[in-house]
């Protein structure tokens, strides 16, 4: 079953919110400082900032031609001229200047050949058919498959921003911390209880882990409450700040708690956390997985089991320094492409059919299996199965099926049908259906295409009016939700 709105189990991050409250002095009397108009720019959402720079361009760009023209006439509109036909075209220096082959006076950058950034690696994983980044030649580090790093990491290292781990431990700087934690969650989580956020954020056995910047702005942070005795915590709350997550504050803090919960239970590995659909997909990325191999002996009790989430797992490696990924990622991309170089032949280049060469005869018709080189591939007459679903029809499926758990009918529907409610419901419903059961089996693949999702659905709202009563409550909700559903349907396939 899911929650509704109101419940205390959407914890997640939320895409919806502002970094930080405004000060409460009026706006006509509050002083623009220089010192703060770089933090101003920054907070502002990025399409603001854009069209901020673009209009200063502008504004710089008109003063500079009116004070080219100057007098008097600098302050009015010029007139249209037509160049006059005497000039002759740009030869040599100018014109290679024109067309990017040289430097301009103003120190524009010199047109570089892809095969220039490369070094030598690179030329030869080039030259084996493998795929290369230009983007990564000039980066720095060992291996050339180093990524750039994240703005985030930038600003950790030059000390913009610092992660602080913070508890309730009566002293007044934690309590400035725990109150900007708490707005921050209350803006990013919307739909969670104020009351319910401060409680367990001010808990004597809540421990949060915040990003701060500039002194004690929270730009991100993260609640949980450790079970040392059991091996595992649990993540209360995780959010950063809308115009922060660009920047990847997000991984940043994830990879920094993971080593502060090393560094200070040694003995927990596990992390548990109950996810909403919006956060599942974050939340894979950082490790985490929907098979809770942990016993639930281990947990039950101790973490409040909640509806409409999903609880979600994770397990730490003790082999691996969570705040070094970057580099251990490097050196296993550099292990996986050296691997690849000594088995590829994409290099390789087959000859043509000759049924498409010039004076060929017309009408020929071509066996796809004498194609030189698709054998050498690795194909085998075998793969000629069921088609593989599209991508778009993927896509619409996940999106409706989110769309339906999210829906304020759908709550009779979410789960399997328990027979404490209904001890006969399987005796009189052949094929039962529920939309978890739906989501397991679009997370396995097992839709051919949109019809069969289409075709479950239904199935659900079909069982639910030929077991109850036609007046009765659940079959008003799948009413509801049949025609939602149907009209999402028929406006995804429109697209």
């Amino acid at each position: 079953m899911f929650t509704d709105s109101s419940s205390p189990s959407q914890k997640l991050l939320s895409r919806a919110s502002s970094a930080s409250d405004e000060d409460s002095q009026p706006l006509a009397k509050r002083p623009r400082l220089s010192a703060d108009d770089d933090e101003d720019e920054e907070d502002q959402p990025l399409a603001v900032r854009m069209h901020h720079s673009t209009a200063i361009r502008s504004d710089v760009g008109a003063k500079a031609q009116a004070s080219r023209r100057g007098g008097k006439g600098a302050s009015m509109m010029s007139t249209a001229h037509t160049a006059p036909v005497s000039i002759p075209p740009p030869t040599g220096e100018v014109q290679a200047e024109m067309n990017g082959e040289i430097s301009s006076v103003d120190g524009a950058d010199v047109a570089v050949k892809m095969e220039e950034q490369l070094d030598e690696g690179q030329l030869d994983r080039l030259a084996t058919g493998v795929t290369v980044d230009t983007s990564m030649a000039s980066s720095s580090g060992a291996h050339s498959g180093l990524k750039p790093e994240k703005p985030s990491v930038i600003e950790l290292r030059k000390g913009v921003i610092q992660i602080i781990p913070v508890e309730n431990d009566g002293q007044p700087r934690s309590h400035v911390i725990l109150t900007n934690l708490k707005t921050l969650f209350r803006k990013q989580l919307p739909v969670m209880p104020r009351e319910y956020i401060a409680r367990l954020v001010f808990d004597s056995n809540s421990k949060c882990l915040a990003i701060c910047k500039r002194g004690y702005k929270v730009v991100g942070g993260i609640c949980y409450r450790p079970f040392p005795h059991r091996g595992f915590a649990e993540i209360v709350f995780f959010a950063t700040a809308s115009i922060s997550q660009e920047k990847g504050y997000g991984g940043l803090l994830m990879d920094h708690f993971k080593a502060h919960i090393r560094r200070t239970y040694p003995d927990m590995m596990h992390f548990l956390t109950y996810a909403d659909n919006f956060a599942v997909g974050y939340f894979k990325k950082q490790g985490f997985s929907k098979d809770i191999t942990l016993d639930r002996s281990v947990w039950a009790g101790y973490i409040k089991d909640y509806e409409g989430g999903t609880i979600m797992q994770c397990t730490m490696l003790r082999r691996v320094d969570y705040t070094d990924t970057r580099e251990i990622v490097a050196q296993q991309r550099e292990a996986i492409l050296t691997k690849i170089r000594q088995m590829s032949r994409s290099h390789e280049v087959y000859p043509g059919l000759p049924q498409f060469r010039e004076g060929a005869p017309e009408g020929v018709v071509v066996d796809y299996r004498d194609v030189p080189g698709l054998r050498e591939s690795g194909w085998t007459p075998d793969m000629n199965g069921k088609p593989v679903m599209k991508n778009t029809e993927l896509s619409i499926m996940n999106r409706l099926l989110s769309e339906m758990q999210n829906h304020a009918a759908s709550w009779p529907f979410r789960e399997p049908v328990k027979l404490s409610d209904a001890a006969d419901y399987y005796d009189v419903i052949e094929q039962p259906m529920d939309l978890r059961t739906m989501g397991e089996k679009l997370e396995a693949s097992k839709y051919a295409n949109l019809d069969e999702f289409a075709d479950d659905a239904q199935l659900i709202f079909d069982n639910c009016r030929f077991y109850n009563v036609e007046e009765s409550v659940w079959c008003k909700q799948a009413n509801r939700l049949e025609k939602a559903f149907k009209e999402s349907l028929a406006r995804l396939r429109d697209l």
